[in-house]
Formats: structure tokens, C-alpha cells, sequence
């Protein structure tokens, strides 16, 4: 575990590297921690380079269209709904860290088969399974960290490994650049083979995970027959309830959470406006040269691997977490209509605009994750964590999906008016997300 004061924090004349290294070797103290955080720097890296080389490849080498090329991306993601869910309620009945290893080695496996692909169907058909195979794995791994941690270490542990994530996808990046330098098929197929191996390697770290993580064995109480051959009423009554607390578990039938799920995947369509509404507002509706998208990139990665762990401090208290949720909305707020106001300037003056406009959505994204972590984590029934984790990230599944249709149909469609509709979007769901932060706590307070 952490400890709340490292010895180099006593140290006035130690260097900020150092101040970071310590923390970050005292993080890794953490034996599920130290596994999670290996896995997850080695197989981001893969997908990092899967990011960088995954549309051209399609569009390129493949020959697909533009418009097939996104029907794979969008079926993809779309199974991810489904697997989400699946994931989770997987995890609550086998092994978690046994399934997430399958799941993601299984996920490593079938990006490297990209290196094959020739078509559109046999594209279709291996993102798809790739897709349904890592949100699994990332549900699983969810049910991980709810388990793995102390509640006021769950939020912590999320959000170094999302930092890790960053720089390790950045990494990747680097290393498709080199298939997009020499162009060529047998670069570009190379380089996925061995980005598919990477993501698979990255598995093996969670085989050193305890049995700790996984869910408490059930109880499995079956009704048994007496020595005359009647049925034991009592087994039978004890396996009875048993499944009917099971049942009752269930985040199907929890309101409140269902609904933190949709507002939080609301709020989550946030990360579309980065990757799909920037870029075209900056290419049809600004002067800013095209290389600013990459220049809003740099900034964005910079900022969440700067401060993603200390804004996520003190968000497993329920109330924090939507206070930092309705920051994060009056943020998003400033960011669209920053992003609008670069409509039509100087090129100079919509670079500046854009720029301000990005730290204040990457705040903002910031917060929000922090605060959905929180509420995510202390808002489930720890009976059944895998199912809630699976339900909220098939949450956010649906954001991702329902993303770029959303911020076409307003901010690119409408400009300024589109782009105030999309801010309202965005701080409608952070002002319902604060209101069951704050009912969830009053109800803690008032049965203290």
C-alpha cells in the first residue's frame, strides 16, 4: 500500500523526479497493483500502435472505403456493448484473474491475425471479436480493482493505471509511426503482427494476481433427499434464498445505478468530442493548420499523465466525487464554446483558442473520470462487482458508440448553436450525476 508520507517528500532538496519516483515505487508496493500496472503498460503499448495504423491500414493496404472502414470500427465497438456486461458477470462467477488473462491474451492474439486480413468481411469479422474480447477483458479487470483494493485505494489504483495507459499508448504510437514512414504493406503488417503479440505478452503479468481478487465462493447449497427420500426443506430453503439474494443483487435492479450508468455514459461522449468533433471542426471550420490536431493530442496525453492521480484523491467519498463530476460539467461547458468561438479567427488567434479550449476539456475529462471512478466503485453492491462494473462499462460503451453521430448531428451540423446544444448535453448529465452523488450521501449520513 501507499504510504501517506514518503520519505522523500520530507526531503527539501529532493528533485521533483525523485518526489515522483518514490511515490510511484510506493504505489508498486502493491503486489495486485504492480501486476495490473506491468499488464497494463506492456499491452497499451500494442494498442497504441494499433491506434496510430488501424485506419490507414483499412483504407491503405486493405483497400477499403471510408464508409467500410467505419461500419468495422462502429460493429466493433458495438459488440463491446454486449461483452462489457458479459465481462462483469463472468468475473462474479469464475476466476477474474483467470478470465482476464484468457480474455486479453485471446484479444492479443486476434490483432495480431490483422496482419492477415484482406477484405471486409474478414476485417468485420476479426474486429469484432477483437472488440468483444478486450471489453471483456477490461470488465474483468474492473471487477479487479473493485475487489483488489481498500475502498480508499480503489479510485488511486484506476487512475495510475489510466496514467500508465497514456504513456504507454503514446509509446505505441511512436512505434506505428514506423509502418506509416515506409508505407508499405509488409511494414504495415509486420508491425501489427508483432503489436498483437505485444497486447498478448501483456496478459501474462495477471497470472501473478492472488485468488484475493476474485469473487467469495457461493455457497452453492443444493437440496439434498433425506435417508426416507424426501427432499431436505431446509437445504432447499437455504438454496432458495440464496439464489434469491443473488438475484436481488443484480444491478438490473438497482435505479439508481442504471441511471449513474447513463448519465455517466452521456458525459463520457466527451472523449468523441475530442477524437472525432476537434479534428473535423479544426479541418472544415477553422484556419488552423491540420497539425494542430496534433499539437491538441500532445497537450491532452501531457496533462492526464501530469495530473490524473492527484485529482483523483478523496473521490471514493461519494460526495466528492460528484462535486468534481459538476466541475468537470461547468468545464465542458467553457471547452465547446471556446472550441466555437475559433470559428473564423486568424490562424494565429485559433490555435491560441483551441488550445485553451483543449485544457479546459481535458480538465474536465480529468474530473469526470475521477469522479465516475468513485461513484462506479462505492455506489455497487460488492457482492456483485463484476456485474456492476460490466453494466458500467457497457455504459460507456454506448457513449463511445453513440459519440460521433451526437457531435455530427450538433456542434459539426450547427456550429455555435450545435455547440451549445452539445454543452447542455454535457452539463445536464454532470448536474444529475451530482444529484445522486449528493442523495447517495445524504443517505449514508442520515443512516450513520
Amino acid at each position: 500500500m501507499t504510504s501517506a508520507r514518503p520519505d522523500t517528500d520530507s526531503n527539501e532538496t529532493a528533485t521533483r523526479p525523485g518526489r515522483i519516483r518514490a511515490r510511484l515505487a510506493s504505489a508498486l508496493s502493491d503486489p495486485v497493483l504492480r501486476a495490473l500496472f506491468t499488464a497494463t503498460a506492456v499491452s497499451r503499448i500494442g494498442r497504441g500502435v494499433f491506434f496510430a495504423v488501424t485506419v490507414l491500414f483499412f483504407t491503405q493496404i486493405i483497400g477499403l472505403s471510408a464508409a467500410q472502414a467505419a461500419v468495422v470500427l462502429a460493429v466493433s465497438s458495438g459488440c463491446g456493448v454486449v461483452a462489457s456486461f458479459l465481462g462483469g458477470w463472468l468475473a462474479d462467477r469464475w476466476s477474474a484473474r483467470r478470465l482476464s488473462f484468457a480474455f486479453e491474451a485471446t484479444g492479443g492474439l486476434l490483432l495480431a491475425a490483422y496482419a492477415f486480413v484482406g477484405d471486409f468481411v474478414s476485417a468485420l469479422v476479426l474486429a469484432s471479436l477483437a472488440g468483444f474480447f478486450d471489453s471483456m477483458g477490461h470488465a474483468s479487470r474492473s471487477a479487479i480493482i473493485a475487489r483488489g483494493f481498500a475502498p480508499d485505494r480503489r479510485v488511486h489504483a484506476r487512475a495510475v493505471l489510466r496514467t500508465v495507459t497514456n504513456v504507454s499508448i503514446a509509446a505505441g504510437s511512436g512505434l506505428g509511426a514506423i509502418a506509416l514512414a515506409l508505407g508499405t504493406a509488409e511494414a504495415y503488417r509486420i508491425v501489427i503482427a508483432c503489436a498483437g503479440l505485444i497486447c498478448a505478452l501483456g496478459s501474462l503479468p495477471l497470472l501473478r494476481l492472488t485468488a484475493s481478487v476474485d469473487a467469495p465462493a457461493r455457497t452453492g447449497i443444493r437440496p439434498v433427499r433425506t435417508e426416507t427420500g424426501s427432499i431436505d426443506t431446509d437445504a432447499a430453503a437455504a438454496a432458495l434464498a440464496e439464489r434469491r439474494d443473488w438475484n436481488r443483487r443484480s444491478p438490473w435492479r438497482d435505479p439508481r445505478y442504471l441511471v449513474l450508468s447513463g448519465l455517466s455514459a452521456v458525459f463520457g461522449m466527451q472523449f468523441g468530442v475530442a477524437e472525432f468533433g476537434v479534428p473535423l471542426w479544426i479541418t472544415e471550420r477553422t484556419d488552423a493548420p491540420d497539425v494542430v490536431v496534433a499539437v491538441l493530442l500532445i497537450v491532452n496525453t501531457t496533462l492526464v499523465v501530469l495530473l490524473q492521480v492527484r485529482a483523483s484523491r478523496g473521490t471514493h467519498d461519494v460526495r466528492v466525487a460528484g462535486r468534481v463530476t459538476l466541475t468537470a460539467g461547468w468545464l465542458m461547458v467553457a471547452a465547446c464554446m471556446v472550441y466555437a468561438l475559433a470559428a473564423g479567427l486568424p490562424v494565429w488567434a485559433a490555435v491560441a483558442v483551441l488550445v485553451v479550449g483543449m485544457i479546459a476539456h481535458t480538465f474536465a475529462e480529468i474530473l469526470s473520470q475521477a469522479g465516475a471512478w468513485g461513484l462506479s466503485f462505492e455506489l455497487a453492491d460488492p457482492v456483485r462487482a463484476g456485474a456492476y462494473q460490466g453494466v458500467f462499462g457497457m455504459g460507456f460503451s454506448l457513449g463511445a458508440l453513440a459519440s460521433p453521430i451526437v457531435v455530427n448531428a450538433t456542434a459539426i451540423t450547427f456550429g455555435l448553436a450545435g455547440w451549445a446544444m452539445l454543452a447542455g448535453i454535457f452539463f445536464a448529465a454532470a448536474l444529475g450525476i451530482w444529484l445522486i452523488a449528493r442523495r447517495a450521501a445524504a443517505s449514508v449520513a442520515a443512516s450513520a
